[in-house]
């Protein structure tokens, strides 16, 4: 049997690691912190969420949901240890990240089929005979991988923005403006709800159109001519000579800043909307709204939920302590925004998740082109027991296209080429109902219902055949 490498201890890699081993294979587990951090990680711990600590919806019948039920039948390793140390979040799974991250640490370091190597790789080779390669190394890969990742590719990297979001200190928060509840009371009340009349809001608006950004790093600079090289120069802090330069945000992760310039409500229609969140003071909704959701499961502080940002930080103390209840809070992180790095999938990639060109190669997690912790953690899930097949010299087979993980990956592998952009599990990915059923289904609930039912269906009958 050969042996499986795995580069990356984030949330692909421990799960490809952990499923191997499950399938009796022998695994060598690399990650270069701390020798060598990167610019949005602050520990050296495995599965360390950088951004929000929110895995998504557990509302039956979503996409998320269904996500996440297809990894519990097949046994996900990082979201049974996920449900283990959740917090309260609504209808939402999140996790307390230091817990989480202990918990995950626990299973790598107890499983004698896996050997963890804290060290960067900085080459691949395409030709040895006895190895399979997971790059698991995540959307802040060094860039002396990058580069040997373009060697052995011959493309160009795409890269795109994403975020962090402010935590608060819990004990700082002025309870006698907020409130608990749930959208729509799904689920237990939850999230702390920051209310905003339309004057407090209009004066919040104008606070953070005028704040003044953070001056990008080197590192966070994309060329707009897209040159590799002068990528990988700006990822190792070499800024790329005589180049324009651009910001380049993922749609799905916008600064809050970016959102307000573009119309006075669009914040209302986006993280501050205040649809179903009934302030128990006024029996009405109020004008907009910020969440705040549970950080830990000491409920000592709290992270306030899509309020990523590009601003400095004193700027960041004064303008979110104009939101109702947290004039005198007390910050433990603020937001940012950071560069994520990724291949183009459609064209290097199997939907096996092997490059094309070096089938011994595999890609996984976000640098493959999936976004958010629950897809990486698919990902990690599907190359680990690909990865395994491959080492007992078989043939992996693909998930089924019904299925979220399998629409996932075939997603990425089948995308339009010149539009590709990275991608979280929606229904728009699962194929579509046959036109009659649509016709007849009118209820999108309904329709999504019976989406989730074939897609089970299909995952099943795949976990059966591929034990």
């Amino acid at each position: 049997m050969k042996n499986i490498r795995i580069i990356g201890g984030g949330l692909a890699g421990p799960e490809a690691a952990l499923q191997a081993a499950a399938q009796g294979c022998t695994v060598t587990l690399y990650e270069m912190r701390p020798h060598r951090s990167t610019e949005a990680h602050q520990t050296a711990d495995f599965a360390e969420l950088v951004c929000s600590n929110s895995l998504k919806s557990e509302s039956e019948n979503t996409a998320p949901w269904l996500l996440k039920q297809e990894m519990r039948r097949a046994h996900s390793f990082l979201l049974r240890e996920a449900d283990a140390s959740s917090v309260p979040a609504g209808h939402a799974l999140a996790v307390d990240r230091v817990e989480f991250s202990r918990r995950v640490a626990s299973l790598l370091e107890d499983n004698p089929r896996i050997t963890i190597r804290r060290e960067e790789i900085t080459s691949l080779d395409e030709h040895e005979p006895n190895t399979i390669t997971i790059l698991a190394s995540g959307p802040l890969t060094s860039a002396a991988l990058a580069a040997e990742l373009q060697r052995l590719t011959g493309a160009d990297h795409l890269a795109f923005y994403d975020s962090i979001s402010p935590i608060v200190d819990a004990s700082t928060i002025d309870m006698d403006k907020v409130y608990f509840a749930a959208r729509y009371d799904k689920g237990t009340a939850d999230y702390i709800n920051c209310p905003f009349t339309k004057e407090e809001y209009e004066v919040f608006l104008d606070a953070l159109i005028s704040a003044e950004n953070i001056e990008q790093k080197s590192w966070e600079k994309l060329p707009e001519d897209g040159n590799p090289e002068h990528l990988a120069n700006a990822a190792s802090g070499t800024p790329p000579v005589s180049t324009p330069e651009k910001m380049h945000y993922f749609e799905g992760c916008l600064p809050i800043e970016e959102t307000a310039r573009r119309g006075r409500d669009t914040l209302r229609f986006g993280p501050m909307k205040p649809v179903g969140l009934t302030d128990p003071k006024t029996g009405r909704w109020p004008y907009a709204v910020v969440q705040l959701r549970q950080e830990n499961l000491r409920a000592d502080s709290y992270n306030l939920v899509g309020f990523q940002n590009h601003l400095k930080f004193g700027e960041q103390n004064r303008v979110l302590r104009l939101i109702p209840g947290l004039e005198n809070a007390k910050f433990l992180r603020y937001g940012q925004i950071h560069r994520n790095t990724y291949i183009h999938a459609p064209s290097l990639l199997t939907e096996t998740l092997q490059l094309k060109a070096h089938p011994s190669i595999m890609i996984a997690g976000q640098l493959s082109g999936v976004e958010g912790y629950t897809e990486s953690i698919a990902s990690g899930m599907l190359a680990g027991r690909y990865a395994a097949a491959l080492a007992r010299d078989e043939q992996p087979t693909p998930a089924p296209r019904q299925s979220a993980n399998g629409s996932l990956a075939h997603y990425i592998t089948h995308a339009e080429s010149k539009r590709f952009q990275p991608a979280n599990i929606t229904f728009d990915l699962l194929p579509p109902l046959e036109e009659e059923l649509r016709k007849k289904m009118r209820d999108k609930k309904e329709r999504h219902k019976l989406q989730c039912d074939r897609a089970l269906v299909a995952w099943d009958s795949w976990l059966t055949g591929n034990r």
